[in-house]
């Protein structure tokens, strides 16, 4: 196992993660969020903590970083596809399941739009991560 490369690609997809959340999430879809998920149960910006949603962004990156260290991953088209496949079945997975037993989506047309989301941001995270963690590979000869 590479550590080092596990820890920067690990950073820098945590970093993306952040980055494109709030880009995506927090400013381009904002107001379609609002109106199409159950309110009651968000916090004001206010009152949001922070360091939970930052470790929860380390976290995916980690996770992905692994998994790329594995699975010998380090090439941002590679990174890109496989973190795709991962953001995909992992969104159907928690998205249905909200969907299934409770009120946080409003509508299915909300949760495609969010595994969709999904699927797109853990795909430009992969690659950034698969990017790092390939950087000072030599090209086979």
């Amino acid at each position: 196992m590479n550590t080092k490369k596990i820890l920067t690609g690990g950073l820098a997809g945590g970093v993306a993660f952040l980055i494109l959340g709030g880009l995506v999430y927090g400013m381009l879809l904002k107001d379609y969020m609002a109106a199409n998920t159950n309110q009651c149960i968000m916090r004001p910006e206010e009152e949001w903590v922070w360091w939970a949603m930052i470790m929860s962004n380390l976290a995916w990156g980690f996770l992905l970083a692994i998994i790329f260290n594995w699975s010998n991953i380090n090439t941002a088209a590679g990174g890109a596809k496989a973190a795709a496949i991962f953001g995909l079945l992992i969104g159907i997975c928690y998205d249905m399941l909200f969907y299934s037993m409770s009120t946080m989506y409003s509508n299915l047309n909300m949760v495609c739009i969010d595994v969709l989301v999904g699927t797109v941001v853990s795909a430009i995270g992969g690659a950034v991560i698969a990017a790092v963690m390939g950087m000072g590979n030599k090209p086979a000869a």
